[in-house]
């Protein structure tokens, strides 16, 4: 009897510890899904205001609300950039693509594919090449975001294509993956110089480079919203096939999952989140987003679960820390989150007693 009330006892002691910590990401989660789902409603709101009637005067008093709160903001921080359309879509659009690059990147960093993200990023600077010929000899003003969907579009392709050299090559895994990076590195800067000669379009290539909060517009906030949306729907209804093959890819063929199917998948939802991340991070810079906390989350965290969680909190903070210096300076929005990210990676290996590896579960 002694025995059967003293298991009780010393397992009330130790458990809180633990529902402790998980309440608090859970509640981490919440609120950072919430901050989403606001940033979405901004973005529609934003779209909706341009239409005739009554639906674009009641989005139009909504979108004034937030630049309302924008103004209190710059009030009390002493600023002038959050009463602006323009600041309202870049940090919408960085809390969007801080939660799902994190949310890929996961799965990217533990199938040691980390890689992937910079070669994407790559391609998605040729598709912004791309772009700007097809803008330019168009014609087309205000098109921002059809810059992005002719991004989008061509790294989409090029992550097809990356996929299906890896499974038709004789060459070491990462043959293949450093040709598409280099290749479409050079397709762009190519593009670009030849398309000097006859297309004169306002935007800085460099923006893009190195990313810039200005270069977000409106269509192009609206384009990240829906993949977002996308994006975390096919990750959640997926979780479990993608931790299949992850951790035993041999196990899921002999199961006869679709994995070349999944591997695609994952490889098309990593393109569209560097182009959504392309705005703010810049190319040279986005596949930091989708590494750094995956690698910080895994100093501290208990399972693959947890580190997924955790990653998404981290990206979290890297962008609403790093776009906040970025504007308090006057500095590059792209080098700004990458910092803060990586302090937020060395605090948590400071406070880690242990190896990054984890479980997983």
């Amino acid at each position: 009897m002694s025995q059967q009330t003293d298991v009780p006892e010393s397992t009330a002691a130790h458990s809180p510890a633990i529902p402790l910590r998980q309440r608090l990401e859970e509640a981490g989660l919440l609120v950072v899904g919430l901050l989403g789902a606001v940033m979405i409603a901004f973005i529609f709101l934003d779209w909706l205001r341009m239409l005739p009637g009554s639906v674009g005067t009641l989005a139009a008093n909504g979108f004034g609300q937030f630049l309302l709160v924008g103004a209190w903001m710059d009030f009390y921080l002493g600023t002038n950039v959050f009463r602006h359309p323009f600041m309202w879509r870049a940090i919408a659009t960085g809390i969007l693509v801080g939660i799902v690059g994190p949310l890929v990147g996961t799965y990217l960093v533990h199938r040691q594919m980390a890689l992937i993200g910079e070669t994407l990023a790559h391609t998605a600077f040729a598709g912004v090449a791309v772009g700007i010929i097809l803008i330019g000899a168009l014609g087309i003003a205000g098109s921002g975001g059809l810059l992005v969907f002719v991004a989008l579009i061509v790294s989409v392709i090029a992550a097809l294509g990356l996929q299906w050299l890896v499974e038709h090559t004789d060459s070491y895994g990462d043959v293949p993956i450093a040709i598409v990076l280099t290749g479409s590195f050079a397709v762009g800067t190519l593009l670009i110089s030849w398309g000097r000669s006859f297309v004169s379009v306002p935007i800085d290539i460099e923006d893009f480079l190195f990313g810039d909060l200005a270069i977000v517009t409106a269509g192009g906030a609206r384009l990240v919203a829906a993949l977002s949306v996308v994006v975390v729907g096919l990750v959640a209804f997926n979780y479990k096939q993608f931790l299949f093959i992850t951790f035993d890819e041999k196990a899921a063929r002999v199961a006869r999952l679709r994995v070349r199917w999944y591997n695609a998948l994952l490889v098309v939802l990593t393109a569209i989140v560097v182009v959504g991340a392309m705005q703010i991070l810049g190319v040279i810079l986005v596949a930091g987003l989708l590494v750094i906390p995956v690698a910080a989350a895994s100093q501290v965290a208990q399972g693959f679960r947890e580190t997924l969680y955790l990653s998404v909190l981290f990206g979290q903070c890297s962008i609403l820390l790093g776009i906040s210096f970025s504007v308090w300076q006057g500095l590059p929005s792209g080098g700004s989150v990458i910092v803060v990210a990586i302090g937020i990676y060395l605090a948590a290996t400071a406070l880690s007693d242990r190896s990054p590896s984890v479980s997983q579960r």
